[in-house]
């Protein structure tokens, strides 16, 4: 079996990868644009809507300096469906051996998501080293990604789940963090109402905050 594609690179674009959900693909555009502007350059649309694979497209296509990548990724065929709209990483927020299996033949990174430390040693056993760990904040937060990152030292997370801005930085204070994925960024009545000097504050407010070198 082939190795992967690494997700560090991705997953190092930023401090916090904003989570989004789009009920309307035209505001994929829109929102990419302001969010490249306040220096953010990545963006995980989540396939929670059926606007999501469009917004993905839109972006893909007239924002394409945006790394645009789908959340919420769940089969073999999201994943499929997700590269074929244009997405340039994938991540789920978990990982079934079909789906991760899939996923190494994929061409672009895949990060499965944890809760444990046997789905994490699972995901290192075939070839996986970057991991979406959620729902973080439900799961103990910091001090289970410390606890875990000890045994398990070549595991890097994305942590996901509850996260705020005032949290963020001691997630991004870990060794093993090279990311976290905030939703607090362009909540999904932000988008909608078009709010979009919230937004850009709140991108510029993400990108002050510095992951560990």
């Amino acid at each position: 079996m082939t190795t992967p594609p690494d997700a560090t690179e991705v997953l190092s674009l930023t401090p916090v990868i904003p989570v989004v959900t789009i009920d309307d693909a035209a505001h994929a555009v829109p929102l990419a644009r302001v969010l490249l502007s306040s220096g953010v350059n990545t963006i995980e649309i989540t396939l929670r809507t059926p606007a999501a694979l469009d917004a993905i497209r839109a972006v893909a296509t007239e924002a394409p300096e945006m790394v645009v990548g789908a959340g919420t990724v769940l089969t073999e065929a999201d994943l499929n469906a997700a590269i074929e709209a244009g997405a340039k990483y994938a991540l789920s927020p978990g990982g079934t051996p079909r789906l991760m299996k899939a996923a190494r033949k994929a061409a672009i990174p895949f990060v499965p998501g944890v809760a444990t430390s046997s789905e994490i040693m699972r995901g290192l056993d075939l070839g996986y080293t970057c991991f979406k760990f959620f729902p973080a904040e439900q799961l103990g937060g910091v001090a289970s990604i410390k606890s875990i990152g000890a045994p398990l030292a070549a595991a890097r997370f994305c942590p996901t789940g509850s996260i705020t801005a005032t949290k963020a930085p001691d997630y991004l204070a870990l060794s093993n963090v090279l990311c976290v994925g905030g939703s607090w960024i362009a909540p999904s009545d932000k988008i909608r109402a078009g709010d979009w000097a919230f937004i850009e504050a709140a991108a510029k407010q993400a990108v002050a905050l510095k992951p560990v070198a």
